[in-house]
Formats: structure tokens, C-alpha cells, sequence
């Protein structure tokens, strides 16, 4: 029997499960105080807060990290990667602790994995994050030579939901073409040829507008407003 800790830091909350083999045994999801988050100038600087919120949880469920399989965690903003399974290595690290492509909370999730697991020498992984990139060369092009456009995406959930749906109806995914969207405080609507994300908006800069976003916005207006005098 496996033991999997799963590990998933959003922007205001960390949601924490253990699984043994494909059964979910707890499920909780950690609220962290926003009035304290604000406190910290970056993602990276909460580290231990949100790393003692799961200690007091691991405790207060009777989990013992030495007797994890391995622990699995939601994937930041490290280099473009093709879908997948990856461990979290000392070079992922780096580029987590970084930021190399941004700032997200997510990015506390490989940092926070082997924090946890490497006292114990028990592997981290991390599977579709955000950084996928199996965009094709044509759905780079933008209006602006200088300014490609670039895949960052909810690519776990869209992952997730082709993986769903090619199970339940007998399906190869190499057969999909399909749109997947993912709708939460972020918004990645992406087009599926043979089951890879072909195609998808830049869900921090670009796409419908969501609640914490502001999406696509007319850039002459922006410029006014940045040249308006109303805003410093």
C-alpha cells in the first residue's frame, strides 16, 4: 500500500490530503489569515507559515511524514516542460525558490514537499504544473513580433479533466479534440488536439476577466490610465 501526502498551495489556502493508493483518507483546506499574508512582500516569505499550518495538521491527524510513500505537490512557475510526471529535484528547487518564470503561490509547493521529505529521504513529485508548454509554434504568434505569446495555463485541471473523460468513455487520449476550460480565481480556456494543450491563453495576463483577474483589457485605455495623472 502507498501513503501519499498531496500538497496544493493556492492564494489564500493550502489544501492538504493523504491518500493510501487511489483512496482519499483526509481532505482538509488550511485558510490562511489575508490581513497576515499581506504582511509579506513575497510569495517565497511564506514559507514557514504555511509549512507550520501543515505541520499542526499532519499532527493533529496522526500523520507521520516517515511513513509517506512520497509526497505529491501542486507545480509552480519553473521552466516550460511538456506534460508529466517530474521529481523535485535540487534544480527545480532553485528555480522555484527563484521564481524563473513568476511569482505564484504555487511555487511553495515543491519548496514546501521537500522540506518535509528530505529529513526522511522520501520523493517529491509534481505532475502538470503550471509551466506546461505544448503550445504549437502557430498559437505563439501575436500581433507583436517582440511580444510571443507565452503557455501558462491550469494545465493540472485541464490535465485532469482529459484524463476523466478519456477513462469514462473508453477513449484513447491521443484521440481528443476537445476545448477544456478552467474557471476558478483564474481563467484558462484551452484548445486539445490529440490530448496535448495546443493552444491556451496566458491565464495571469491574458483570457476572460475572473474574480482575481483582470484578463484581457483594450491597451490604448491602459495607457491612458497609466499617463492619466490619477495614479502613482
Amino acid at each position: 500500500m502507498f501513503k501519499v501526502l498531496v500538497i496544493n498551495p493556492g492564494s489564500t489556502s493550502t489544501k492538504v490530503a493523504l491518500y493510501e493508493d487511489e483512496k482519499e483518507i483526509v481532505r482538509s483546506d488550511i485558510t490562511h489569515d489575508v490581513e497576515t499574508l499581506k504582511n509579506y512582500k513575497s510569495v517565497i516569505e511564506q514559507l514557514d507559515l504555511r509549512l507550520e499550518a501543515i505541520n499542526k495538521w499532519l499532527s493533529e491527524n496522526g500523520i507521520k511524514v516517515l511513513e509517506l510513500s512520497a509526497i505529491v505537490v501542486r507545480g509552480g512557475l519553473i521552466k516550460p516542460v511538456q506534460s508529466g510526471t517530474y521529481v523535485v529535484n535540487d534544480i527545480m528547487l532553485e528555480d522555484l525558490r527563484k521564481g524563473v518564470g513568476g511569482e505564484h503561490p504555487s511555487n511553495l509547493g515543491g519548496i514546501i514537499g521537500r522540506a518535509l521529505a528530505d529529513p526522511y529521504g522520501i520523493p517529491v513529485y509534481t505532475l502538470d504544473p503550471v509551466a506546461v508548454d505544448e503550445m504549437e509554434d502557430v498559437a505563439r504568434i501575436s500581433g507583436l513580433p517582440e511580444l510571443p505569446r507565452k503557455s501558462q495555463s491550469h494545465a493540472l485541471n485541464i490535465k485532469a479533466c482529459i484524463h476523466r473523460y478519456a477513462r469514462e468513455n473508453n477513449l484513447k487520449e491521443e484521440e481528443l479534440n476537445m476545448i477544456v476550460a478552467h474557471m476558478g480565481g483564474g481563467i484558462s480556456v484551452a484548445a486539445i488536439k490529440g490530448g496535448r494543450i495546443v493552444d491556451v491563453n496566458n491565464a495571469n495576463q491574458m483570457g476572460p476577466f475572473s474574480p482575481e483577474r483582470t484578463g484581457s483589457l483594450p491597451s490604448m485605455k491602459v495607457v491612458e490610465m497609466c499617463y492619466s495623472g490619477k495614479y502613482t
